[in-house]
């Protein structure tokens, strides 16, 4: 009689551990693919820029023949960049990368200044820069820049601390930087950008319009 009472009723089976792992091993899993998700959000956030230099003070001439100073270029977004009109490879490339930069950051009421600053003053006067931005497809918006030479010189080597020579060989008598220069509404350097490579020019475009989004955060 007591082995069928064992029979009929046999002892409890006890749940162990291992019974409980796949729930816990599920909890795991949700956690680290929330983790990943947020990892991925606070990724594609827009970073803060860093702030590289100020520009300081300058009086220089735009094609059009009137004055520009820093102060005018001050509560806007802009973009610099360094050429001069004589130049055989490099100037041609960067003045082409700044007509897709007018493309991409010239729709808006508030567009994004371009500014390219001759290195070659004493050649590319108002008249010459005014002739290769209707060659470049120029709006009102991009400036084409001349002046004094020793302003210009200081201005690239003290302001935007990019390079700058012009004592080379009758071959290649100018030296200068490849360097677009992202600026904010305060004047301040926020960027500097291969004018040669895409990916960084892309990169330009993007940080340029949080700029302009953030009012120069």
């Amino acid at each position: 009689m007591p082995l069928l009472t064992q029979t009929l009723h046999p002892p409890p089976k006890r749940i162990t551990s291992a019974r409980r792992a796949p729930r816990w091993t599920l909890v795991a899993a949700a956690l680290a693919a929330a983790t990943a998700v947020l990892g991925w959000l606070v990724w594609r956030l827009p970073r803060p820029l860093p702030v590289l230099g100020t520009v300081p003070a300058f009086s220089l001439t735009e094609r059009s023949g009137r004055p520009l100073a820093a102060a005018d270029l001050a509560g806007h977004v802009w973009v610099a960049d360094f050429i001069f009109t004589r130049c055989p490879d490099v100037c041609p490339a960067l003045t082409t990368r700044m007509a897709d930069l007018q493309q991409q950051l010239g729709g808006t009421a508030d567009p994004v200044r371009l500014v390219s600053f001759s290195v070659d003053p004493a050649h590319d006067t108002p008249d010459v820069l005014t002739d290769y931005a209707g060659r470049a497809g120029a709006r009102e918006a991009w400036l084409f820049v001349t002046g004094a030479r020793d302003a210009v010189a200081r201005l690239l080597r003290d302001g935007f601390h990019v390079a700058y020579a012009d004592d080379g060989p009758p071959s290649a008598p100018i030296t200068h930087s490849d360097r677009f220069v992202l600026v904010d509404r305060e004047l301040r350097i926020r960027g500097y950008y291969h004018g040669s490579d895409r990916d960084d020019l892309a990169r330009l475009a993007r940080d340029a319009a949080v700029l302009c989004d953030a009012r120069a955060r």
